[in-house]
């Protein structure tokens, strides 16, 4: 009696197994045939959905139309890589100063956030090709005649957003004050507020600013600062996300539509080599 009920539950076992088999592989070509299905452009073994941090007060790259929908550059051309690619990139919103810690240990699978490629950066996270050039402004209120532009900042109160390259620019300024702020729009209403003297920050964003918020009460002065090349960030562990992002950037530029976008907010035609390496 005890054999006949151990052989029975050996039979039972093996049976489960079995089935347990048979339904790992339905579920395996099962998964495959989804991954198929759609818009015709997703392919089997790609990451169909992915989360890019972003910080959504930086126009005209990323922000919050009055609908409280995101809206920017950044944001149009993740949807045209999307589009190229079959990938699902969803963009969540971080503190700027958070991104690189949260790709550093891959919590995210990318950023885009006008950030600037920097050999720093380089060290914890890989970029993808520069897809936008920029550079560092200075900006000061209206009615300021005594800062020119850069050499001028020996002294002041220099506001700058946290973790960016402006906030590193600035604390290269002898006997400055240097006031990081969690956000850029914040640096700009201490400035209209006479909390600092003077502004650093990336001039696309400055020059949209003054253009839409505040005009009449900041302007740019001298020379920009730096040349510096944005490029979407992803996590050292994940090669295959930045294989994607960058094989998309290519097809972007090749088809027209980064061009578009480029054009819609900034008025202009992007330079020939971008996306793509710089021009050494």
């Amino acid at each position: 009696m005890k054999r006949l009920f151990k052989t029975g539950l050996v039979v039972v076992a093996v049976m489960a197994m079995m089935l347990a088999v048979a339904g790992c592989g339905g579920g395996g070509e099962k998964a495959r045939e989804t991954a198929g299905e759609g818009d015709g452009q997703k392919q089997a073994g790609k990451p169909q959905k992915l989360i890019f941090g972003t910080e959504p007060t930086y126009p005209p790259f990323e922000s919050f139309d009055a609908n409280g929908k995101m809206v920017g550059f950044d944001v149009d051309l993740i949807d045209a890589i999307n589009e190229v690619s079959g990938l699902e990139i969803e963009m969540q919103t971080y503190d700027f100063k958070g991104l690189i810690p949260a790709l550093e240990i891959a919590s995210i699978d990318g950023a885009i956030s006008a950030m600037t490629i920097t050999d720093e950066r380089a060290e914890v996270v890989n970029f993808s090709v520069p897809y936008y050039k920029s550079g560092l402004c200075v900006a000061v209120r209206s009615d300021n005649e005594t800062i020119k532009g850069f050499d001028d900042l020996e002294g002041k109160k220099i506001g700058a957003q946290t973790g960016t390259t402006g906030e590193m620019e600035a604390n290269t300024v002898p006997n400055s004050q240097v006031f990081p702020f969690d956000s850029i729009a914040e640096a700009f209403m201490d400035l209209n507020n006479g909390g600092v003297d003077a502004v650093i920050n990336d001039y696309p964003v400055t020059a949209y600013y003054i253009a839409n918020k505040g005009e009449g009460k900041a302007k740019i002065v001298g020379d920009l600062r730096t040349s510096e090349y944005y490029g979407i960030a992803i996590p050292k562990q994940k090669p295959e996300v930045l294989e994607e992002v960058n094989t998309a950037l290519k097809t972007l530029k090749e088809n027209g539509k980064y061009a578009q976008i480029y054009q819609k907010w900034f008025g202009e035609a992007p330079p020939e080599y971008l996306p793509g390496q710089p021009p050494q």
